[in-house]
């Protein structure tokens, strides 16, 4: 792959800090979680659930819960508040450069990719010359099943799970999302094909598929320098 330019590496950058305060945020919750199951109150699942009970709880049970563990659960309360700020700054900075750069605009034509995903392919690939066909994209981000071959017939497995998981991880939560509208399907190029796989697939594996059709298609709309028109555009076959 070629050298990044320096844009692609302040994006990249940012990208990865955004990652990891999400990640330190989730660790936050889930600490406070422990800390409250330790004193025998479980919450319900959600981070709103936890954001809205938390000093209810904090004051209801104070019987129950040690000043000093109230406060330690305070102190990760604010770490909590300072994290979702940070992330939020972040976010809306990658959200801005994504309005101002034109391949993230005509990534973003693509169903399913926002700002963030399109500022990540752009910053990971450039206009994508790196790779010869969407497959080759597709199998670097670890969304192209692995081959097994027996008695004359090739078997699908599961997805490689090589290359980029940040990437990975974005177009399978673009797939998830797209999946659970299935009213819109009939609005894209590939609709027709996410009907018919949607009976006979696992929800997983149809995600993980539909994951690996987006990319590919990304990859399409970097490589000519034209947005996708989910009426017009022939997608590579899979």
């Amino acid at each position: 792959m070629r050298e990044k330019s320096q844009e692609q590496l302040d994006l990249q950058a940012c990208h990865r800090v955004r990652s990891r305060l999400v990640s330190r945020r989730t660790a936050t919750i889930n600490q406070i979680r422990a800390f409250l199951i330790e004193q025998g109150i479980a919450v319900r699942a959600g981070v709103a659930a936890l954001r809205n009970s938390l000093f209810d709880i904090l004051k209801n049970r104070e019987d129950e819960i040690s000043p000093r563990m109230s406060e330690l659960i305070v102190g990760l309360y604010e770490d909590w508040l300072w994290l979702d700020e940070r992330i939020e700054t972040i976010t809306k900075e990658i959200e801005e450069i994504s309005q101002r750069e034109g391949n993230c605009l005509r990534l973003m034509s693509v169903p399913g990719v926002g700002p963030l995903i399109s500022t990540a392919v752009v910053a990971a690939i450039g206009t994508g010359e790196a790779f010869d066909r969407g497959r080759d994209f597709g199998a670097w981000l670890g969304l192209v099943p692995r081959q097994y071959s027996t008695g004359g017939r090739s078997i699908l497995g599961s997805i490689s799970k090589r290359g980029s998981r940040y990437l990975r991880t974005l177009f399978i939560q673009a797939a998830k999302v797209l999946l659970m509208r299935p009213q819109n399907w009939p609005k894209f190029s590939f609709g027709p094909w996410l009907a018919n796989a949607a009976p006979r697939m696992h929800r997983n594996k149809l995600a993980a598929a539909l994951a690996n059709k987006l990319a590919r298609i990304a990859w399409s709309v970097l490589s000519t320098g034209k947005a996708f028109d989910t009426h017009k555009l022939e997608i590579e076959a899979v």
